[in-house]
């Protein structure tokens, strides 16, 4: 049956702030609200309260009666050392991860930075291909316009040629037209 704080309180004769500190140390699974807010303790957390409260007294007797070694200390040295075992395996496994992890992440950066180099790489070459195909366009072009040039320097040649071709030819033809003297007149 659910209780409240002051129900077991009451019940186990103590305080109410006695059972509110161990209230607040329980696992947040075990702790429960009423729809007003209240905090209320389910059967589990009230032996788990108990528990908690009756061990100081357990502590107690048993420093009375250390002179002799109980089972109960001899097991819970045992535990202590199984547990200290267990924390030191657990820590040499996270030691071993997070090495790996800095290996992976040396080699993540190796890559990183391998492939910026290349990025800055390709990115002058393509700056030195830019200039060079700018270079030859221009080449193309000043033999284009030279090319222009000739032809209207041979278009000339071939005009002045043919200028003085007729010149002559007109010379020529001039020459053969020439009246020569008829001979029949003399008759």
């Amino acid at each position: 049956m659910v209780k409240t704080i002051k129900q077991l309180a009451d019940e186990l004769k103590v305080s109410k702030q006695t059972i509110q500190y161990h209230y607040q140390r329980l696992p947040a699974k075990n702790q429960q609200k009423d729809s007003k807010g209240k905090n209320l303790i389910s059967p589990l957390a009230e032996s788990i309260i108990k528990d908690r409260m009756s061990k100081p007294l357990l502590a107690k007797n048993q420093q009375n009666d250390s002179k002799e070694p109980t089972k109960t200390s001899k097991e819970e040295n045992d535990l202590i050392i199984t547990l200290r075992r267990e924390v030191r395996d657990l820590k040499s496994e996270r030691d071993k991860q997070l090495a790996t992890k800095d290996r992976q992440i040396d080699h993540l950066t190796k890559l990183l930075d391998q492939q910026q180099q290349l990025q800055l790489t390709t990115v002058t070459e393509n700056r030195e291909l830019k200039k060079r195909v700018q270079k030859l366009n221009i080449r193309i072009e000043n033999t284009e316009e030279l090319k222009k040039s000739q032809r209207l320097q041979d278009n000339n040649h071939d005009f002045a040629s043919k200028s003085k071709l007729n010149n002559i030819n007109n010379k020529n033809n001039n020459k053969i037209k020439k009246p020569t003297k008829k001979w029949w007149p003399f008759w």
